[in-house]
């Protein structure tokens, strides 16, 4: 006999609710085969400090359920999904505070990129519904970001840290820098995102401070300048929030809150230097055809500035590079001392 309508979706409840329960043992037991691992690694080599299965659950759990979301909202592809899968383990694993700027960072720039997305499908011949970022963009972004994790465990091993140079030289420069480049992708998706859409000016090009249509690689605006700084201050005040909520020496170590301020510069700065990159070697031309700016030259496309060298993703790897390695040597300069 066929099912009635309320018996087949019992069912579909049903199996959907075994899904989640089978997801989650196989999380469990995965979290677990990385304790062991890990505890096996601590006991052979003596210095490795063990991590709890609760973080490594935590670690798959949390990251798998975010990068689930995006990818039912649109925000990442398929690709995108499995590249911020191993991106946001990799960061939640090594420190708590890595991931919830990471978090914060993801989130804000997700629902940016979907805010007033009848205006930027008028004016970006390459805007996508939702974002739909693939894995070239999220490891373009955070790439470096994980790589520094990675660096941050080899040095001090998985756990939060109070950021003070005077007591922990390299973990603090490292998580500088890690913040650096997340704070930088944030202020340059904010600047992009909300200047675009919000300057009542025509953008100004970097380099030449001549009016560019809007689109423009390297167009900057008062408006998408300030974003910037917003959007790195917002990054480095999750950082922040979380050092509060996690570290337990703060009592005895430097103070924590220029983290915010270096945010702030590190988004403020990396904008700066991508609109720089994006003005000088990535093409913009103004096509005809479409009335909008490109960024790959096409038969009916006036050339505006840049060279067609690098592409978008290039330039946000490119600029997140930059700001991790110069800024915190700068900041370590002015960092109070304990």
């Amino acid at each position: 006999l066929p099912m009635s309508y309320y018996q087949e979706d019992f069912f579909k409840e049903y199996l959907k609710m075994m899904t989640n329960i089978v997801v989650l043992s196989l999380l469990i037991c995965i979290s677990l085969a990385f304790w062991m691992v890990s505890m096996t690694a601590s006991t052979y080599y003596g210095t490795l400090r063990p991590i709890s299965p609760w973080r490594w659950l935590f670690s798959v759990l949390v990251p798998l359920a975010i990068v689930t979301q995006g990818f039912k909202k649109k925000s990442l592809d398929h690709s995108g999904a499995l590249g911020g899968l191993v991106v946001g383990f990799i960061l939640t694993v090594a420190n708590y505070s890595f991931f919830t700027a990471l978090f914060v960072f993801f989130v804000t720039s997700s629902k940016l990129t979907k805010w007033k997305k009848d205006m930027k499908k008028q004016i970006d011949s390459e805007y996508k519904e939702g974002g739909q970022r693939n894995w070239v963009q999220v490891f373009c972004n955070g790439g470096v970001p994980t790589e520094l994790a990675i660096l941050y465990m080899i040095e001090n091993g998985p756990g939060e840290i109070p950021i003070d140079f005077s007591r922990q030289y390299t973990a603090s420069w490292m998580c500088l820098s890690l913040l650096g480049a997340l704070a930088c992708s944030a202020g340059d998706t904010w600047a992009s995102e909300i200047g675009t859409v919000m300057s009542k000016s025509k953008p100004r090009l970097i380099t030449t401070w001549e009016k560019v249509p809007v689109g423009t690689n390297g167009g900057i605006t008062l408006v998408g300048l300030f974003s910037s700084l917003l959007g790195g201050m917002v990054v480095g005040a999750a950082y922040f929030i979380a050092q509060l909520l996690f570290v337990s020496d703060l009592d005895i170590s430097a103070p924590q809150w220029p983290i915010i301020v270096f945010g702030a510069a590190a988004g403020f700065l990396g904008s700066i230097v991508d609109s720089y990159l994006g003005a000088t070697m990535q093409y913009s031309g103004f096509d005809k055809n479409i009335c909008m700016v490109v960024n790959h030259q096409t038969k009916d496309s006036k050339h505006i500035s840049g060279k067609p060298i690098l592409d978008n993703n290039a330039v946000n790897l490119f600029s997140s590079v930059v700001i991790a390695l110069v800024l915190p040597g700068v900041a370590w300069g002015f960092w109070p001392r304990g």
